[in-house]
């Protein structure tokens, strides 16, 4: 049977087969470590949980509208003012997960015949949206001397008469790097004065470590910026997002969302105004402190083994590590780790088009005392390479 030849686009995600893989060894009895996949292991915050039983149990179970409940948006709109942005609550898109808004923004500004210009690693669903929406991406291979990110040199060299959009990730998956305000500022900069769109992925912004949160929206009133209620929120499975955008933009997008998707998860959209009181920030300030504790832990631990990277990652949760030295093949490396040691890592080929064979992601999303455990195993392993 034929299919749209642009799913051949898409990529499997392969770490969703080693997760599989991993939680079978759980179930027969071995005891994973499980630093694979983007997810911490705290809970949704507990004023985020009763919020949403609250809308429930008060019936709030019908459509919102396609761009969100009001008083979410104005939440949202406020959120931005801890980075220096006024923003409009008009401005905000509420959508079903961060990839609601990625679907969106893919749809509006990229189409057959245009370029689009990202790093390379990247999160492989970026590349895969765009490729959707039948443009070409150019990745572009980026390393420690451009802080693992697009930066605006990058762009200049790389931009096509045929470009129409770059899109960044600050702090990125699966790197881990940030864009300070200068070097962001430039990018905004560089890409406004090419007549192109900017479109910036904010999903982890909260979890920054060694440089203070931002967002490119203060910075510019141009740019798409996309967020999601997943990771510094921890509302992974409440499928939560949104998409600031350009005041132009907000009527096409919303024709968008109201055809796509109606609305996103109206108790879910309750919920997280819960996310925003004081109480729950607190919550949130404090997991990210033990998240930094973890980084730092990881870091001194894998030191030793010649494998901690030479940047250390400045937000998210997430080592990105040459394995260059043991291995040219990081998905028979992260198998084989998986099998001997039951330890659970992402092969850097899911993320990286070049050089993801050298490569692998740990996901520093347990506590101190497993992600020492599993380094441990991991040097068991490495001696008998």
């Amino acid at each position: 049977m034929a299919w749209n030849a642009r799913i051949d686009q898409v990529a499997p995600f392969r770490v969703m087969s080693l997760l599989e893989t991993a939680q079978a060894r759980e179930a027969a009895g071995h005891d994973v470590i499980h630093l694979e996949v983007g997810e911490p292991d705290f809970p949704t915050p507990a004023p985020v949980v009763a919020a949403g039983q609250a809308a429930l149990a008060a019936g709030h179970t019908r459509y919102t509208p396609a761009a969100g409940l009001p008083a979410l948006r104005e939440a949202i709109a406020g959120h931005y003012s801890h980075f220096g942005a006024e923003v409009d609550p008009r401005r905000i898109l509420v959508t079903p997960g961060a990839s609601g808004a990625l679907l969106l923004a893919s749809q509006l500004l990229a189409g057959p015949g245009d370029r689009v210009l990202m790093a390379d690693p990247n999160y492989p669903c970026n590349r895969h949206f765009m490729a959707l929406a039948g443009a070409e991406v150019d990745a572009v291979p980026v390393g420690p001397a451009s802080g693992w990110q697009l930066d605006a040199g990058l762009i200049e060299a790389h931009w096509r008469d045929t470009t129409r959009l770059a899109m960044l990730a600050t702090p990125s998956n699966p790197t881990g790097h940030m864009l300070d305000e200068a070097h962001l500022a430039a990018v905004a900069a560089t890409v406004a004065a090419r007549g192109g769109h900017l479109l910036v992925d904010e999903i982890y912004q909260g979890l920054c470590y060694d440089l203070a949160p931002l967002s490119v929206a203060a910075i510019t009133a141009d740019a798409f910026v996309v967020n999601s209620f997943s990771k510094y929120f921890g509302m992974t499975g409440w499928r939560l997002g949104w998409l600031l955008a350009p005041e132009v933009a907000v009527e096409p997008l919303t024709r968008l969302a109201q055809n796509v998707f109606l609305a996103a998860p109206t108790p879910a959209q309750h919920a997280a105004l819960a996310a925003f009181t004081p109480e729950c920030r607190e919550l949130l300030e404090a997991r990210r402190h033990e998240l930094s504790r973890r980084r730092d832990a990881l870091l001194a631990a894998l030191a030793p083994l010649g494998l901690a990277p030479s940047l250390p990652p400045q937000g998210a949760f997430y080592l990105w590590l040459d394995i260059s030295r043991y291995s040219d093949d990081s998905q028979a490396f992260c198998r084989r780790l998986l099998e001997e040691e039951n330890v659970a890592i992402t092969p850097g080929v899911d993320f990286a088009l070049a050089g993801g064979e050298h490569h692998v992601r740990i996901a520093f999303t347990t506590g101190v005392a497993r992600l020492e455990e599993a380094v441990a195993r991991l040097a068991r392993f490495l001696a008998r390479q």
